[in-house]
């Protein structure tokens, strides 16, 4: 039997990537803030509890991608609507037993480390934005969960997925995911063993002076990315010095 899986923001750039790939291996409930009949996506408003709770029963695993642009405001939309929509599907995913809570965190959690120092995914967060700070806020809502319930929790912390399937920036190729890249890791924390019950990981591809350490998540959780951003602009016949220079002395790439 195929597990049922939920995803979260299908209809955006991650979600719709995703749902087109793992639905060609799992039974796929995708939904998103409007319905799209044509796309096979449900609408589901993730700050209504009540919604939630009436979508999760047979849930085997929750991808959770949806996200409202917070554009730093965290008491009027971080707060109550990412935080707290987040609440109410690790809720629920309790409540139904669900195995699994896979959450589409990013690399902003640590934006504040400099540029050159490595960074482990056991080291304090830095966030650099309200954005960061709230997916710092989630990341810790499923160490709650993970520990106080049992329910599995995964934080991917994706570095740059543009939806074209190519690196356009400088600090881009540090931490750039090609879709098949992303199709794999998820399904990999998705397949990964009942008792790993946490793990933070970042979701890049392979790539040539990546910021973050990734080798071990082979061993971990069997992820081999085959993709590597310097590959794909050596492809297309293009420099480091033709990309948009956004690099600063922060790898969120906040300016000092």
């Amino acid at each position: 039997m195929k597990r049922k899986l939920l995803i979260t923001g299908a209809s955006g750039v991650i979600g719709s990537v995703l749902y087109a790939g793992l639905r060609q291996v799992y039974d796929v409930v995708a939904t998103d803030i409007e319905a799209d009949e044509q796309a096979g996506i449900q609408q589901l408003d993730i700050t209504n509890a009540q919604q939630v709770d009436q979508i999760m029963p047979g849930i085997d695993t929750i991808l959770h991608i949806a996200w409202k642009k917070d554009e730093d405001d965290f008491l009027g939309v971080a707060l109550p609507v990412n935080v707290g929509g987040a609440y109410h599907l690790y809720e629920a995913a309790r409540q139904h037993h669900v195995r699994r809570v896979i959450f589409a965190s990013s690399n902003h959690a640590t934006g504040f480390y400099r540029v050159g120092e490595e960074v482990d995914v056991h080291d304090p967060y830095r966030p650099d934005s309200i954005y960061g700070l709230s997916k710092c806020y989630i990341e810790l809502l499923g160490r709650w969960y993970a520990d106080r319930y049992g329910l599995s929790s995964f934080n991917v912390r994706i570095g740059n997925f543009p939806g074209d399937d190519r690196p356009h920036s400088e600090r881009s190729m540090h931490i750039w995911i090609s879709e098949r890249d992303m199709i794999q890791l998820i399904q990999r924390c998705i397949e990964a063993e009942d008792d790993r019950k946490y793990m933070n990981l970042y979701g890049t591809s392979a790539n040539t002076d990546n910021y973050y350490d990734i080798a071990y998540l082979e061993q971990a959780i069997g992820y081999k990315p085959q993709d590597n951003a310097a590959d794909i602009l050596a492809a297309e016949h293009r420099q480091r010095d033709d990309l948009k220079q956004d690099e600063t002395i922060y790898q969120g790439g906040q300016q000092p």
